[in-house]
């Protein structure tokens, strides 16, 4: 962050987003399974946020930043349905290679971390509100 030093809450505000990111993937890569194609090039890749850290100096805050979403190099299923209209010369369409399970699993991380920072603000919030109460 240029020019000021990062507070309690900006850095929520960076985490709450980067989850979101995480949430979309996650979201876009359920939406996406069990999709056919017709080749093995054009099948759905799932994808995944890439974070980094970015580590303020003047508060010695450590935040995240999305660097990017990236497909994954993972491989499509073959399988053998020659009466589906995508079907190729050998009666094969390729199946998106997304794992249900593993993306609910990212999908409820995600939200946990979403949820942690929502408490944190809440708590820091608080704790603002009962210093200013005091006589």
């Amino acid at each position: 962050m240029a020019g000021q030093p990062m507070t309690l809450f900006s850095l929520a505000q960076r985490g709450m987003s980067a989850q979101l990111v995480r949430m979309n993937a996650a979201a876009s890569n359920l939406a996406n399974a069990g999709t056919v194609s017709g080749s093995e090039e054009e099948a759905y890749k799932p994808i995944r946020a890439v974070f980094s850290e970015d580590l303020d100096r003047a508060s010695g805050l450590a935040s995240v930043d999305v660097q990017g979403v990236v497909r994954e190099n993972a491989s499509a299923v073959r399988q053998h349905n020659p009466d589906h209209p995508l079907a190729d010369a050998n009666g094969d369409v390729w199946v998106a290679p997304v794992d249900e399970n593993a993306e609910m699993v990212e999908m409820l991380e995600a939200s946990r971390q979403y949820q942690n920072m929502v408490e944190a603000l809440s708590t820091a919030k608080q704790l603002m509100l009962d210093t200013m109460r005091m006589k």
